[in-house]
């Protein structure tokens, strides 16, 4: 049973209403985002039309700063606009949807202006408006506006997407916009793309930037941006009608030949039944040396192959992609597909193929997600030379998983990136290095026959040796 001094709803509401404000008054006291969130309840309480009031007071707040946002004060802008946006959400669309739809389109014109001033290398801001932008579908949806009149502003809010804020909202609006809207929306993106860009007599030129090709001026980069903007647009309207032929002519011949494009285009001539079609735009991609071949074109090829019926063509490149990638689940994939008994035959045929695998990691890698931790600490045993300890992030893991079974297999791990931190005097590993030698140490005890390797002890003594005077090291590991 919970405490009475639990801090939950239950236990709060025993304070009474007048502790309660007191307190809240007291909290909030120097803390700007609390005082925005209790007017911001306060004005709800009043109405819905206070609370949207309230909202647009902070929108056009937050629209106007001109200071710099660091990743050191992101959190309370992340905070902010989590609370205008669940706000217009949780509070307006119950009550006037229209007037919700409404604030969350201006909502989203904060993008530009936030981020012209924003550091958000984390992904956390942008976040915050891809969700708003999938509000946006959820309230139109509610609101039905007239289609034609969404459609202007879908191509309006489209030609401001600077940083990707409406990435996917022409799918997100396809059905508020429904057949009539989509129809609107292609005819007036297609007379965008065929308004050229104005330009300004030659003194009036503002170059933007330099290149090989030589200078590129703001309104060459405008041109370039709306064919751009043009083109994403034709080819999501394409998607929303269904119009796989629109979607293809987007790209020409030469662009359809990129594998990662020509897997884009197969897929959806699969779902529209031409498989066949599918196959030939695959087949005619240029995939260079075939060493680095996208994912999603070798996925897409299965699909097809499949749903041609050429069951055994698949299972071929199944292995073949299996080979070069050491992928599980191709292998998996494949395997599902064999008789009886052929699987086992088969898997050890793979496990022999990745044991002998050009990339040592790729092959640890992949016995450790199969999960084969006799195959990993085999191969660490057997191709110990190769281990190359500056690749720590799979390593450490590596080492950690085998220390319970293959003592000896950790500690060659650990090993490695003992001697790459002290050979290279990589000062900022020098704590992680001296807990890898303890690590040694402790393993040893586990170790009965070092065989061709050297026990720890003598390994200790190459290491003084090489490295004695590397105080920073020794003052951690003794």
């Amino acid at each position: 049973m919970a405490s009475k001094t639990t801090l939950n709803a239950k236990n709060l509401e025993a304070l009474g209403a007048e502790r309660l404000a007191e307190l809240l008054i007291e909290v909030s006291t120097g803390n700007a985002a609390a005082k925005r969130k209790l007017r911001l309840a306060l004005a709800g309480a009043q109405s819905p039309r206070e609370a949207a009031r309230e909202i647009t007071k902070r929108l056009t707040s937050i629209a106007r700063a001109r200071s710099f946002i660091t990743w050191k004060n992101r959190k309370a802008l992340v905070t902010d606009l989590e609370t205008q946006r669940r706000a217009i959400v949780e509070q307006i669309a119950s009550a006037d949807p229209d007037e919700a739809l409404a604030l969350m389109w201006r909502f989203m014109a904060l993008a530009t202006p936030v981020f012209e001033r924003c550091d958000d290398s984390s992904g956390t801001v942008i976040g915050i408006f891809r969700q708003a932008c999938a509000d946006l579908g959820h309230l139109a949806g509610k609101v039905r506006p007239d289609p034609q009149a969404l459609a202007g502003t879908v191509l309006d809010a489209l030609q401001d997407n600077g940083y990707g804020q409406y990435d996917g909202l022409i799918g997100i609006m396809a059905p508020a916009l429904g057949a009539e809207g989509l129809a609107t929306l292609k005819a007036m993106a297609e007379d965008l793309g065929r308004s050229p860009v104005p330009v300004p007599s030659k003194d009036q030129w503002k170059a933007v930037g330099w290149g090989p090709g030589g200078t590129t001026y703001e309104h060459e980069m405008r041109a370039r941006e709306r064919t751009s903007t043009v083109a994403m647009a034709l080819k999501d309207i394409a998607d929303a009608q269904g119009d796989v032929d629109g979607f293809i002519v987007q790209y020409d011949p030469k662009t359809r030949k990129v594998p990662q494009i020509a897997a884009e285009i197969a897929q959806r001539l699969i779902a529209a039944g031409r498989a066949g079609e599918a196959l030939g735009f695959l087949e005619r991609a240029e995939l260079g040396d075939g060493l680095r071949v996208p994912l999603a074109w070798q996925d897409v090829r299965l699909q097809t192959l499949e749903a041609l019926g050429r069951g055994e063509e698949a299972q071929a490149f199944r292995w073949d992609c299996f080979e070069r990638t050491l992928s599980d689940s191709y292998l998996r994939a494949f395997l599902k597909r064999l008789p009886d008994f052929d699987d086992i035959e088969a898997e050890e045929r793979a496990m022999a193929q990745a044991m002998a695998y050009p990339s040592l990691l790729h092959a640890l890698q992949f016995f450790l997600d199969w999960p084969a931790p006799d195959r990993a600490a085999e191969l660490l045993v057997a191709r110990h030379d190769e281990i190359d300890g500056d690749y720590y992030e799979y390593l450490a893991p590596a080492a950690e998983a085998l220390t319970e079974r293959h003592a000896l297999a950790a500690t060659l791990v650990l090993r490695a990136m003992i001697d790459f931190t002290l050979t290279r005097s990589r000062a900022k590993r020098y704590r992680y290095a001296a807990e890898h030698l303890a690590s040694c140490a402790r393993l040893a005890r586990d170790i009965p026959d070092f065989g061709a390797f050297e026990t720890h002890d003598a390994y200790v003594v190459r290491l003084k040796e090489g490295h004695g005077r590397k105080s920073g090291f020794w003052s951690l590991a003794e």
